[in-house]
């Protein structure tokens, strides 16, 4: 260790009880040493740029898992979804003949269609659209 400077600190006596009640809990043998530890934490914590470094541990593992789960969940129910549409294009295009214009036409105009509903269109809109035209 090298050489260390002195310095005051003024506590509110309730503050002094806890920190001289509680400063055993991390392992510091003197109250002087805990303090060092938590000026070190909240400096470092003021440092970091994901406070999320400093979540408890258990808290950190559950979150993980919990979108770990989360994102397995999604990528299978994705999966399952690509393959009915896929099952319904596939069926769709052997009932028809359809031409590359009426396609890049459709295309674009679901496309625009999606950015303008954010994806939430649904069949029964686009069928009350054909049936006004």
């Amino acid at each position: 260790m090298g050489k260390k400077d002195k310095l005051a600190v003024y506590l509110t006596p309730e503050k002094k009880v806890e920190l001289e009640r509680r400063y055993h809990e991390d392992g510091s043998k003197t109250m002087t040493m805990f303090m060092r530890h938590a000026l070190d934490f909240y400096l470092d914590y003021l440092s970091a740029q994901d406070a999320g470094l400093f979540l408890p541990a258990a808290i950190r593992s559950c979150i993980e898992g919990r979108l770990g789960t989360m994102e397995k969940r999604m990528a299978s129910l994705m999966f399952k979804l690509t393959v009915e549409l896929d099952m319904c294009m596939s069926i769709l295009a052997d009932c028809t003949e359809l031409d590359e214009e009426y396609l890049r036409r459709k295309r674009a105009e679901s496309v625009e269609r999606a950015k303008r509903t954010n994806g939430q269109t649904r069949f029964e809109q686009i069928a009350r659209h054909i049936e006004e035209d």
